[in-house]
């Protein structure tokens, strides 16, 4: 059997190990891992950060070459990567992901729209021809709908600063071994040289989690989930496995457009009890008669007693607040009221929004949650927010959906990075 195995091993080219989804999830990402600089508006990245790296597309089987290649000229080791791909080539993402971490690499999970292709798909040739030039490409960034997954979550755990937006999305599965040979190969011998290849894979998967400190209840998760099918990790899991340890995650403001345009940010916020996760959204709407209408709707949390009160202040003047008792839509909470105009000017005056639950326990205690939400990049959306509602088409409002956090990721049919809707397990 030996000497079969050897046999076989002579006539097969190599062996490639692939985690990626599947053609119609591929749609819209380049068959080649793309690397370039970008350069956005102020704060596009972060407080005091215009400027970043992109990664995105297929990752191939020469891609480490060409990323260590990029990244040698590249000095600024605190300029973040973001990561946009729907996996590929294994053995390369563990390459890249041994790269990031030699460089201590900050990595996120994001979009980066190039406004020279903003009216084509950003992989057509002559979109990538720019991106594939050198110097710095004028860019927009989002994290929304924005994905990381199979072989690109090993070079995303590289990295030693991850974070996973609430509207982005990290997903996972076993990964495929594609064997190609020349001739006829005996079938057990084909049989028995896969199983053994497939082993290492293991094994090699492990170790690399592992190595990168990352718990192996990841490895023992990916080892359940079929190659044709995948997992979106929850914040949870994102958090309980070492990947994204925020306990407070949030999303960059960002406007829909539509008949009733709003700007909008989500949050997921962790229980001091323990290491489940609140998802939340704030939304502003179109001024109307000098008032500005504000939203608030947050998942109700099943162990909490009493009703909750949520209010908001603005750190530049915390005499300016707003908030009060939500009302329970099904399984969400929602405030929704309206904010004068010295409120918004406060907020926009502002760095962060302070937001305090309170929520009154037996005895006449009482359980509050204090957090900041970060208003970095509010003043930008909310001056395109206004050019949007002047243009809107005029349109009475409409009953709050029973969803109140549509659309998000998880509610709004299925993720843009998977087959089908997730499970109940895979809600952030």
């Amino acid at each position: 059997m030996l000497t079969r195995i050897l046999l076989l091993a002579s006539l097969l080219l190599p062996a490639t190990l692939r985690a990626e989804a599947a053609p119609a999830e591929k749609a819209g990402f380049a068959s080649r891992l793309t690397i370039y600089l970008a350069k956005g508006p102020p704060d596009a990245c972060g407080p005091g950060c215009d400027r970043w790296i992109a990664i995105e597309g297929e990752i191939d089987r020469e891609a480490a070459l060409r990323i260590r290649r990029f990244l040698a000229a590249v000095k600024d080791l605190q300029r973040p990567i973001y990561l946009h791909s729907p996996g590929g080539n294994v053995e390369q993402s563990y390459a890249i992901g041994r790269l990031l971490r030699s460089r201590k690499a900050i990595a996120r999970v994001g979009r980066t729209i190039a406004t020279a292709c903003a009216a084509g798909t950003q992989v057509d040739a002559a979109c990538l021809k720019l991106k594939n030039a050198s110097g710095e490409v004028e860019a927009e960034l989002t994290t929304y709908r924005a994905m990381c997954n199979s072989a690109c979550g090993y070079l995303f755990l590289g990295a030693t600063s991850r974070e996973v937006a609430p509207d982005a999305a990290m997903a996972v599965h076993n990964s495929r071994l594609v064997l190609a040979f020349d001739g006829r190969p005996d079938p057990a011998a084909v049989a028995e040289y896969r199983r053994r290849r497939l082993l290492a894979a293991d094994r090699d998967r492990a170790a690399f989690i592992a190595a990168m400190g990352i718990s192996r209840e990841l490895d023992s998760l990916i080892r359940t989930v079929k190659f044709e099918s995948l997992h979106v990790l929850t914040r949870s899991e994102l958090y309980g496995f070492g990947i994204d340890t925020r306990p407070l995650a949030e999303t960059m403001w960002r406007l829909e457009k539509g008949a009733r345009p709003f700007i909008s940010k989500m949050a997921a916020v962790k229980k001091e009890s323990d290491a489940s996760f609140r998802t939340m959204e704030w939304r502003l709407y179109c001024e109307n008669k000098k008032c500005v209408p504000l939203l608030f709707a947050g998942e109700i949390d099943a162990a909490a007693t009493g009703q909750r009160t949520i209010m908001m202040a603005a750190s530049a003047d915390l005499s300016k607040q707003a908030g009060g008792p939500p009302v329970r839509f099904g399984k969400y909470e929602v405030w929704n009221g309206a904010v004068d105009p010295d409120m918004i000017n406060a907020v926009l005056a502002s760095h962060s929004l302070q937001v305090r639950e309170t929520t009154p326990e037996p005895e006449g205690k009482a359980d509050v949650t204090r957090f900041n939400l970060d208003l970095t990049g509010l003043h930008s959306v909310w001056t395109q927010l206004g050019t949007s509602c002047t243009s809107a088409t005029t349109a009475p409002a409409k009953a709050w959906p029973a969803n109140p956090l549509q659309p998000t990721p998880w509610t709004a049919g299925p993720l843009p990075n998977a087959g089908a809707a997730p499970s109940a397990t895979a809600a952030p």
